[in-house]
Order: structure tokens, then sequence, then C-alpha cells
């Protein structure tokens, strides 16, 4: 589909970029909403259908911090061109692959696999690279710098996000069904809460208190629209990898953290023929917007001397919000919703 540019579409700016983070926790949040946008509730209800059906809104939902919950691992294979798009295709039916595209590198697949621990995620690496044939890159996260992933809509480059907390508590086992819940979406209904309080067997208030326990614990970095950000314009990501000292990466990570324009900056481990360490993702318009915040970061953390890489990326084969909390389907056949014909678009 056409990207939807935010200037022209007055119902993007008033009801996405507010509210990515800061959701209104009451009973008739949607109400709230529409009184700061001089809005009606129908209107907002109706216009979050009509963006999620448009393809700019994912959900409404949670960004879990890694520490809350389940596992999630970064993967990466190096597959033949002419197999891109079967190999794809099978990473992608994966239940528990959340995101999946191609970029410019010989390890040109990098997808996520999340779990409900890191068991589950081993065995389903397992039975990837039995299925594909091939070996993935397993690299998994060490430390967060930056990992919120939020968007100014009316800017070239992606916001300028908030630092991750340095721990998080993790969810109890009685409140997994809720995080799961928050992991599918808020349903779009006068009274969202009261909905889930009833699947529950528990009370709106009871369900309002633990989501703002959450964020004031630091398990849930914020609650709020969760975007798709190549449908709202940001046609252009890069991932940039660094090879650091090990006494030097913490230092490096948190410089990058505080670069205006860097979205995601993490640490994760090193694998046989892959010797980085360090990442950042840029998010922008276009190349030219993604390449000049990449070089003013690296100068302004002084990273230039280090040996660094920088991988766009070029098609998306699969966008979904994480399931750490969910129990996983069994995949059978690839969703028509995420298959490359579907989604042959640029993301990150």
């Amino acid at each position: 589909m056409p990207s939807l540019l935010p200037t022209a579409d007055p119902l993007v700016l008033a009801l996405l970029n507010p509210w990515q983070r800061g959701f209104p926790l009451v009973r008739a949040p949607f109400a709230q909403i529409g009184a700061a946008a001089h809005l009606s509730e129908s209107q907002v209800i109706d216009g979050y259908r009509h963006l999620q059906a448009a393809g700019s809104l994912s959900r409404i939902g949670g960004v879990f911090a890694g520490g809350a919950g389940g596992a999630a691992l970064l993967a990466a294979m190096a597959v033949p061109p002419e197999r891109l798009a079967e190999v794809a295709a099978i990473v992608s039916q994966h239940p528990g692959v959340n995101h999946n595209y191609q970029r410019e590198h010989a390890n040109n697949l990098w997808f996520v696999m999340t779990g409900a621990d890191p068991h589950a995620v081993q065995n389903a690496m397992r039975s990837l690279d039995a299925a594909t044939g091939l070996h993935a890159l397993q690299l998994p996260m060490r430390r967060a710098y930056r990992i919120d992933l939020g968007f100014d809509l009316r800017s070239n480059t992606a916001a300028h996000a908030m630092p991750e907390a340095a721990a998080a508590t993790p969810i109890t086992p009685a409140d997994r069904p809720l995080a799961a819940l928050l992991e599918a979406g808020l349903p779009l209904t006068p009274r969202p809460f009261d909905d889930w309080a009833q699947t529950l067997g528990r009370t709106p208030e009871a369900i309002l208190a633990t989501l703002q326990q959450w964020l004031d614990q630091g398990s849930l970095r914020r609650m709020g629209a969760i975007v798709r950000h190549h449908e709202l314009g940001f046609g252009a990501n890069a991932m940039t990898v660094f090879d650091i000292p090990v006494a030097q990466v913490d230092a490096c990570g948190e410089a990058l953290a505080r670069e205006t324009g860097v979205t995601l900056a993490y640490r994760r481990e090193r694998a046989e023929g892959w010797p980085y360490n360090l990442y950042c993702m840029v998010h922008g318009r276009d190349r030219a917007a993604v390449l000049e915040v990449i070089a003013r970061a690296i100068g302004n953390a002084g990273l230039a001397h280090y040996p660094h890489e920088v991988l766009f990326s070029c098609r998306r084969f699969k966008q979904t919000g994480p399931r750490r909390f969910r129990a996983l389907p069994t995949a059978t056949a690839p969703d028509a919703a995420t298959t490359p014909e579907v989604l042959d678009a640029v993301a990150g």
C-alpha cells in the first residue's frame, strides 16, 4: 500500500502521535483521548479501527522490557539469493517469529524469535535450522541501552526515545494472562479494560492498577499506539553494527543511546564469523536521512575508528507483535497476512 503521509492526515497526528506512550489508564480511555482531540468517543474508536485496517496502527498495547518475562533472540541467516523467498516463508510461518527482514549483507535474512522461555526459543531455532538446511547466527541481547521505539510523525527521522531502564521486575505467573492480552492489543470498545476484566475474572480497577504498577516498576516500557512505521512514511532503516572491545562497549552504547535519531541501541553476543557486539537502529523517511543520522551518531559517540558495517533493510517478510506471554499455535503454513507478496516492503 502507498505510504500514508502524516502531514496529509490529521487523524494520524491526533490519534497516533500523542498516544504512542501515556495511554490513559482509565475505564473509558477513548473518551479521554476524544476530549483532548476534540472528537467524540465513537470517532476515536472508529478512527483507530480505520488506522488499523489501513495498516498504520499495529495495535494499542504494551512494550515490555526484556527482563519482564519470556525470551527473545535475534538471528541471521546467509541464504542463497535463489532460495530467499522460500526460506523467508519457512521462517515467517513460525508463530514465534515476530520480525523477519532481508538486509543488504551476505547474512541477508534477519529475524527475531520469541518464546515463553529460552528453552522454547532454542527448540524453535533448531526446528528452523532443520527445516531450512541452514544454520542461523544466534545473537542474544546482553544489555539494552535504548529499546523503546517511538516515532514523531512530523519528523524525517524517528523520535528521540527514552533510554531503557536498567532493570525490570518480572511479570508474575498469575499476571501472565493479562500480559498476553496486552501483547495481543486492547479491544477497540468503549470500555476495553472492562472487557479484559470479564475475560480474566478480575475487576477493571485491579486491571488498571496492575498496568500502572508494571509501568512504575519498569516491566512495561510504554503503553499506547504501536505503529507500523513503513506505512507511516518511514521507508528506510538501517542496523549499524560495531566491533567494540568489551571494556569500552557499555560506554559506547550509552553514548549511542543519547543520540537523537537513534531508535534502538543494544549490546549482543558475538558469534562465529560475526565479530560485532554493539548495534544501533536508525529509521527515517529516506536513505539519505538515515545515513545522515548514522554519520552524526558515529562521530559524536567517538566510534569512527572501530570496525563497523551498515545493513539497510530492503524487504519485509513479517512484522507482528512479540509473543512472550501468549501460548503459540503450531505453525503449519505461511499466514496470508505475512507472506512475502503482502509485506514486500522495508521495515525494521
